[in-house]
């Protein structure tokens, strides 16, 4: 088993949460030190900066690890690696960061300042 991190279309609520939906343990936030992308307004990514102080509301899972391997990281985008984070509780987990190079590009919006994907998809008129 693998804690992991999810702040977007696999949260309760969105399309993909059902393939995860018995792994749930709760809603967390990271420690501060993301900065948080749209993906072309599809799904999210973090950005590890120490700079700044914004933590990132998501949900913590506990996923078997053929599940991730074999479920979850196949319908990832290419943009997203799996990467090890810190929560606001000061433990690490699994989650999905923009891929090396990704944040230079500057072709993914910066959502940051929304605090998590579903404020930020509130904005646009839309829920999941």
């Amino acid at each position: 088993m693998a804690r992991i991190f999810f702040n977007g279309q696999a949260m309760v609520g969105g399309p993909f949460h059902a393939s995860v939906a018995d792994a749930l343990i709760g809603p967390v936030t990271t420690a501060p030190g993301y900065r948080f992308f749209s993906l072309g307004d599809v799904c999210p990514g973090l950005h590890p900066d120490p700079a700044v102080d914004t933590a990132i509301e998501g949900e913590l899972y506990d996923v078997d690890l053929d599940h991730l391997r074999d479920v979850v990281l196949p319908g990832e985008p290419r943009e997203l690696e799996l990467g090890v984070i810190k929560l606001a509780d000061g433990s690490a987990c699994l989650s999905m960061l923009l891929a090396r190079g990704e944040a230079e590009r500057e072709v993914h919006r910066e959502i940051t300042e929304f605090g998590g994907w579903r404020a930020y998809l509130a904005t646009l008129g839309r829920t999941a």
